[in-house]
């Protein structure tokens, strides 16, 4: 950590004589988690105690002529302040067993994000940031005081206050719709009944763990620990095509209202900020800058994979066509259980045996012994951490006796839980403030009553994707300035880099052990699963691509009177093979609707930065060995914040990041 600034911080504010400025307190110890253990009464008081400090500060702030970094300061105390309230909320009512406590979060969620609006749009606060001599400011204090302005003048501070009081009230609309969205989704458990021998290609644990009913029938549920598999190994099509549909109608029809309204209200917000629409609104701030820019970068990701996507296509119609002659087509329920077949019969990889190697705690202590080892960072367990459900396990991380902060896994399926993978904030870091704490949200298989809790390959690249967010949360939140923060669009790229690890042969025979054997899956075997990973890349991308146009499209235009459905359908044929499946909606569960909105585009961005920045580590030889590792921990994620993505990257590579090693890898290359 870096040396203190607490002292010197309040007899600053001591010496200015403002009674009302909040003290800089000494930094908090971790365990945060503690708030979402008590009574909902108590989480509110903590959350309005946090937003009353919020407050004074920014009230402060208007009074304070002070040095630059001094006006800077307290008003970076005062959004991290809001900030850490509203973390525990968006954390507490996604995963919050207990229905009294989602509430109180949804109310502190409300609450919060009502106060940011409200600073957002407060001219006294931006007239004292805007009078900083950024001149005197270091040049990450610069670039937060740029960012910071952008971001005012973004949500409409210097419009006439009558387009300010309607953006206000749409914000407050707009929280409440989201939450409701969210829980739509996340309330919406169905389930469907099946014989038993349609379990017939599924793996022996698999089988084990779903066993028959009282009436003879095995339930199936759209948590991912049932339906990932079962599309992937189930043989009887039929029953592929059932539970496809069914996935497909989450949240269905409630979110159909709650999206058209979304639409709505932020169509409305973006025009009345003079833009054209949500989609050139919400990447004003980001690397790639408009809305058209986002539809140029689809259509020439799309182009670019069309070659292979038809090639994987061709490969996969082949196979079925082994199967059923007579078959002119693929369907979506198809490709999951073909594309297993196809690495099982060409490459050698058949993924139910693989399975047995990838147990949950094994996979588990790789992610942290590898990350540790890249980093040079050591997680040390908690047993006594308080925690909001019995399952979860919180992990201090140390750089060698320094304290960094505090992680906690969220792993496995629960009712009302959060049914995507995510790593959520429960402590924005903040240099002699607070360390910086934070959570990872899956639903894997759980190791229990005799299941090991086998993971699919694809589970064990999210494990680690998701990870990468959590060690970049860590890492970044060691400094002064914990409002900085990166573009979204490049958000994703740590994370998506560290997927390679859970890839690479060599790392995976550290840790793939057979839970029953015990023994590391053999070299050639980690080789063929790597071989087999790149098949379908085409396929993919095309797919990605027509999630990133429906993200896009339902945000760059006018949506009165827009089918939602209609136009999911229009862009889901456009950019994949697949025809639309009548009574399905598969915008009503799109998560990423709500807190990505128009910006899809962003995971496909970010692959294109991290395939660059991965090759600084291939260059090498082994990527285990830590040069390439600390340099990038020093120059990206400790960095970011500090100055605009681009720079980092370029900083780390020696160069600005280019399409090539993304091209290489979409045509099979490398």
């Amino acid at each position: 950590m870096r040396p203190t600034r607490a002292a010197a911080a309040c007899a600053l504010f001591a010496t200015l004589s403002i009674p009302f400025l909040p003290a800089l307190a000494a930094p908090a110890p971790v365990g945060a988690s503690g708030v979402l253990t008590g009574t909902p009464a108590q989480f509110l008081e903590g959350c309005r105690a946090d937003m009353a400090q919020a407050k004074a500060g920014m009230a402060a702030l208007k009074l304070l002529k002070a040095a630059p970094a001094g006006v800077l300061e307290a008003y970076d105390k005062a959004q991290w302040h809001l900030s850490a309230a509203n973390a525990r909320a968006s954390l507490g009512h996604e995963t919050h067993p207990d229905k009294a406590m989602r509430e109180a979060a949804e109310t502190c969620d409300q609450e919060t994000q009502e106060l940011g609006t409200e600073f957002s749009l407060d001219r006294g606060i931006y007239d004292a940031l805007a009078a900083i001599d950024a001149k005197a400011l270091d040049a990450a204090g610069r670039y937060y005081v740029e960012r910071t302005l952008l971001g005012f003048r973004l949500a409409g501070v210097d419009r006439d206050e009558a387009t300010r009081n309607r953006v206000k009230q749409i914000e407050g609309d707009l929280v409440k719709l989201s939450q409701e969205f969210a829980r739509n989704i996340r309330e919406s458990v169905l389930r469907m009944e099946v014989d038993p021998a349609d379990l017939e290609g599924l793996p022996e644990d698999y089988v084990k763990a779903h066993k028959p009913n009282a009436a003879g029938k095995v339930v199936l549920t759209t948590d991912s620990p049932d339906y990932v598999p079962f599309m992937s190994y189930a043989r009887r099509g039929a029953v592929r095509e059932a539970y496809w549909k069914l996935y497909r109608t989450r949240a269905y029809p409630k979110n159909i209202a709650v999206l058209e309204q979304i639409l709505a209200k932020r169509h409305e917000k973006a025009t009345l900020l003079g833009f054209r629409n949500w989609a050139d609104y919400i990447t004003a701030d980001k690397m790639i800058e408009s809305g058209t820019k986002a539809g140029e970068f689809i259509e020439k990701i799309s182009t670019a994979a069309d070659a292979r996507s038809r090639r994987d296509y061709a490969d996969l119609l082949a196979r079925k066509q082994k199967d059923e002659p007579a078959a002119a087509a693929l369907n979506p329920w198809d490709t999951g259980y073909l594309t297993d077949r196809i690495k099982s019969e060409k490459f050698g990889v058949d993924a139910r045996e693989v399975r047995p190697y990838f147990q949950y705690e094994n996979v588990k202590n790789a992610v942290l012994a590898t990350t540790g080892k890249l980093f040079g960072i050591r997680y040390q367990r908690v047993a006594n951490a308080k925690v909001w459900a019995p399952e979860v396990e919180a992990y201090d991380v140390f750089d060698g006796s320094r304290l960094l902060g505090r992680i906690y896994l969220d792993m496995h399926p629960r009712a009302n839980k959060y049914k995507h993978y995510a790593q959520f904030t429960l402590v924005p870091g903040k240099a002699d403030v607070a360390l910086p704490e934070g959570v990872l949200v899956c639903n894997f298989p759980q190791p229990k009553d005799g299941d090991p809790g086998l993971m699919q390959h694809n589970d064990v690249v999210t494990f680690f994707h998701e990870f990468g967010h959590l060690v970049h949360h860590v890492l970044a939140g060691q400094q002064r300035w914990s409002g900085a923060g990166v573009e979204w669009d490049f958000v994703e790229a740590p994370s998506q880099m560290l997927e390679e690890w859970a890839r690479d042969p060599k790392t995976l025979q550290s840790f793939a052990i057979h839970y029953q054997t015990k023994q590391p899956i053999p070299l050639a075997l980690a080789q063929k699963l790597k071989d087999a990973e790149e098949f379908g890349n085409g396929l993919f991308v095309r797919q990605q691509m027509s999630l990133a146009a429906i993200s896009l499209g339902l945000h760059n235009r006018d949506p009165k009177g827009l089918d939602t459905t209609l136009f999911t359908a229009q862009q889901q044929e456009k950019y994949t093979p697949f025809k639309y499946v009548p009574g399905t909606h598969f915008q009503t569960a799109f998560g990423h609707l709500d807190g990505y909105s128009a910006i899809y585009y962003t995971y496909m961005w970010s692959l294109v930065i991290a395939k660059d920045m991965y090759s600084a580590f291939t260059a090498q030889g082994d990527i285990m060995k830590p040069d390439a590792a600390m340099k990038y921990r020093k120059y990206v994620l400790e960095a970011t914040g500090t100055k605009p993505a681009a720079n980092l990257v370029s900083d780390f590579l020696g160069r600005p990041y280019g399409f090539q090693a993304y091209e290489d890898w979409l045509n099979g290359k490398r």
